[in-house]
């Protein structure tokens, strides 16, 4: 448990508590009730506990993947349902080891999130309880939304 609780954080409050806490997190922007932050993967389950014990968001709203063929990206949402506050995390991960902390511990919320994730683009979320395939087969080697993968008939 964390020593200090804000129960409805201003957007200045989550501002200056997460980079006096994570500085190597960045601040991308804020806007009406919205928190855009950019993290390593390195710090996200720490950044995310905090988030969760000390500033009150209570639901992980969602939890998704973006390829950007270079390398993919986790972008969650994060919500306080006191202030209406959205905080947007996104994380790059490598196309070469595409592995990121599970934050379904955190929030059993983003359990169905980071399955869907996972098939979709084959991001591997470490320490998930559950992690595997939602709708297509478990023997399934590739991942649908991957901008790699090619339909049958393309070339």
């Amino acid at each position: 448990m964390v020593s200090e609780f804000i129960e409805a954080p201003t957007i200045d409050q989550i501002t200056s508590s997460v980079v006096s806490k994570y500085p190597d997190v960045k601040v991308r922007g804020t806007g009406v009730r919205r928190v855009y932050l950019t993290s390593d993967r390195k710090d996200l389950l720490g950044l995310c506990t905090y988030i969760h014990d000390a500033l009150n968001f209570e639901q992980a709203s969602s939890v998704c993947g973006v390829d950007w063929v270079d390398h993919m990206q986790v972008v969650y949402h994060l919500s306080n349902y006191y202030t209406g506050i959205m905080i947007e995390i996104t994380v790059d991960v490598p196309n070469d080891d595409p592995k990121i902390d599970s934050v379904a511990l955190i929030w059993e919320g983003a359990d169905w999130h980071e399955r869907e994730t996972y098939e979709l683009f084959g991001i591997i979320f470490e320490g998930h309880p559950n992690l595997k395939r939602l709708l297509t087969p478990q023997n399934y080697e590739f991942f649908p939304f991957r901008k790699s993968y090619k339909l049958r008939g393309q070339e």
